[in-house]
């Protein structure tokens, strides 16, 4: 694997919040956060092709029937996306904190079985821990996951076998994991998996590879860290923009790691000094690592 090595500029982008990379169907999808805006690129094409969304997109997922479920601020949506991504008619279906205005939807991605699972974050000043983790199912609707609250909920993924969840609240700078149940939306034994080794570094977007690694971005800090399944460091690739926020693994080899950044809460001296800032980087792994998501089962029925 890669150690302390830079990461490529592979699209020049100036993203106020780039975040929940991925990959699927041949193209990298990611949401621009603060310019409420869903982008698509496939490599060699001049830039991505995007879409306008009613309200910002904190997380998604891609639905078994072809249509995206769509993590807007307060409210979980479905919609069909078209190859040029024009958007259809949203469908909603569920509020989320409908009761508190200070929240709104951050990080997400499917567990292993194909249920949405997603935080919320305190858009206050204060930054008091007042968001939450959910699940939702189509066969079972939004349940809220028994999991201490958060200022910013971030970094969820699941290991291999699906009975791990990864989260994090950015602000205590620790990652977490707690044993999972997707079908009875229940976690248990929740225990540290890594604290961060450096004062700048804020966990954000994380992803598990095939070897049941975790890739996790660091704000603040300008790089993308691996862990092993025991929360060791492995290895620490760097962007030169400050604020990174989402990894994934993809490509059509599933060799390539790519990395979402953004130019949010960066001052004019550092915009000026990392004018990269919102762009996606990346490298190409020794070898294939990529995990495809499962995606959001939005028929409700038995696999």
């Amino acid at each position: 694997m890669p150690t302390n090595d830079a990461l490529d500029l592979m699209l020049r982008q100036g993203a106020l919040l780039g975040e929940g990379l991925l990959w699927r169907d041949g193209r990298w999808w990611w949401t621009d956060i603060e310019a409420a805006t869903l982008h698509a690129w496939r490599p060699g094409e001049p830039g991505p092709r995007s879409c306008s969304l009613p309200d910002r997109l904190g997380s998604f997922a891609h639905c078994r029937s072809g249509r995206v479920l769509l993590g807007l601020a307060k409210r979980l949506t479905l919609a069909s996306v078209g190859d040029d991504l024009e958007l259809g008619e949203l469908q909603t279906l569920a509020p989320v904190d409908a009761a508190e205005t200070r929240t709104r939807i951050n990080d997400g991605r499917t567990d292993r079985r194909g249920f949405f699972v997603f935080g919320t974050l305190n858009e206050d000043r204060e930054r008091r821990a007042i968001g939450s983790f959910y699940q939702y199912a189509m066969s079972h609707g939004l349940r809220r996951l028994a999991l201490p609250a958060v200022a910013i909920a971030n970094s969820i993924c699941f290991s291999l076998d699906g009975r791990t969840m990864y989260f994090c609240d950015t602000l205590t700078q620790r990652i977490q994991q707690c044993d999972y149940d997707a079908e009875t939306a229940q976690v248990d034994n929740v225990r540290p998996f890594t604290q961060m080794d450096r004062k700048d570094a804020w966990p954000d977007g994380s992803v598990v590879d095939a070897e049941g690694c975790l890739w996790n971005a660091q704000w603040g800090a300008g790089r993308v860290v691996r862990y092993d399944p025991e929360g060791r460091l492995m290895g620490v690739l760097t962007a030169p923009a400050a604020h990174t926020s989402c990894p994934a693994i993809g490509g059509e080899g599933m060799d390539q790691l790519m990395l979402t950044t953004a130019r949010t809460e960066l001052g004019r001296e550092a915009l000026v000094a990392q004018p990269l800032s919102g762009s996606l980087f990346g490298l190409r792994l020794p070898k294939a690592l990529g995990v495809p998501d499962t995606p959001f089962d939005d028929q409700g029925d038995d696999r």
